[in-house]
C-alpha cells in the first residue's frame, strides 16, 4: 500500500507539470501538487506488518526497547521507520560435514544438518539492536558443530548414529548454547535433523573385516563338528 500511494503521488506531481507546461489553471495545478505531497508523505506514515512477524522502530537510528506487534502501525514520517522481524519457523541448513567422536573415541562424521528455530514475539527488539547480522548468523554454524560434539562423544558407538536419540540430544545442547549466548526465551530450537551419520572409512573396513573373522569361525566351528560328528559315527 505504501508503495501504491508514493507512485499515485509521484503521478499527480507529472500530472501538475503537465498542466502546468500546457497553461492549465494555476489551481488545477497546485492541487495535483497537493494531492502528490499528501500522497507521498502517508506513503511514509505507516507500516503493515504481517502475520507472523513483528516491528522493530527507530527514531533517528535509536532502537525502541519496545516490540511493535503485527497490523497496522503508524510512524513519523522520514523520522521513523519500523523494521520487520519474522517470527515464524525458519529452516536453516549446514551442508558441511561436521566431524566429532564417540565415548568409544571412534571417529564420526555427520552430515545434512537442518535446525528448525524461531525468534520470540517479545525479544524482536532486542535481537535486531543486539544481534549484527540476524538473519545469517543467529544460528552459526560453529554453534550447531560445538553441540553436535558435545552431544556424540558422551554415546557409544550405537547411539551416535541412532537418529531417535542424537537428535534430541543435539537439540538441548544447541538451546543452551544458545541460551547461554543470548538469554533464555530468545531464540527458540523447535526441531534438529540429522540426515546422515557415519564413521570413518578404516573404522568401517575392521568392522566389515570383524564380521567377515566372525562368519568364517561361525562356518569353520560347523566344519569342525561334523568332522567330529562323522568320526563319532
Amino acid at each position: 500500500m505504501n508503495i501504491v500511494l508514493f507512485l499515485i503521488g509521484i503521478a499527480l506531481v507529472i500530472i501538475g507539470v503537465v498542466c502546468c507546461v500546457r497553461d492549465k489553471k494555476a489551481s488545477t495545478v497546485l492541487t495535483c501538487w497537493l494531492l502528490a505531497v499528501i500522497l507521498i508523505v502517508m506513503s511514509f506514515s505507516f507500516t503493515i506488518i504481517p502475520t507472523g512477524s513483528t516491528g522493530v522502530r527507530t527514531t533517528f537510528g535509536q532502537i525502541d526497547e519496545v516490540t511493535v506487534q503485527n497490523g497496522f502501525n503508524w510512524k513519523i514520517p522520514f523520522v521513523q521507520s519500523i523494521k520487520i522481524v519474522n517470527n515464524k519457523q525458519q529452516d536453516i541448513e549446514f551442508k558441511d560435514e561436521v566431524w566429532s567422536e564417540t565415548s568409544n573415541r571412534t571417529a564420526i562424521y555427520y552430515k545434512g544438518i537442518t535446525v528448525t528455530y524461531q525468534i520470540n514475539l517479545e525479544k524482536s527488539a532486542w535481537i535486531y539492536a543486539n544481534v549484527s547480522n540476524y538473519k545469517d548468523s543467529l544460528v552459526s554454524q560453529n554453534v550447531v558443530a560445538s553441540a553436535i560434539k558435545a552431544s556424540s562423544k558422551v554415546l557409544n558407538d550405537t547411539d551416535a548414529t541412532n537418529r531417535s536419540i542424537i537428535e534430541p540430544l543435539v537439540l538441548e545442547n544447541l538451546q543452551c548454547s544458545l541460551d547461554e549466548k543470548y538469554g533464555e526465551d530468545v531464540v527458540l530450537i523447535n526441531k534438529v535433523t540429522i540426515s546422515n551419520a557415519d564413521f570413518e572409512d578404516s573404522y568401517n573396513q575392521a568392522i566389515a573385516a570383524k564380521q567377515q573373522a566372525q562368519l568364517a569361525a561361525e562356518q569353520q566351528a560347523i566344519i569342525n563338528q561334523q568332522n567330529i560328528d562323522k568320526a563319532a559315527a
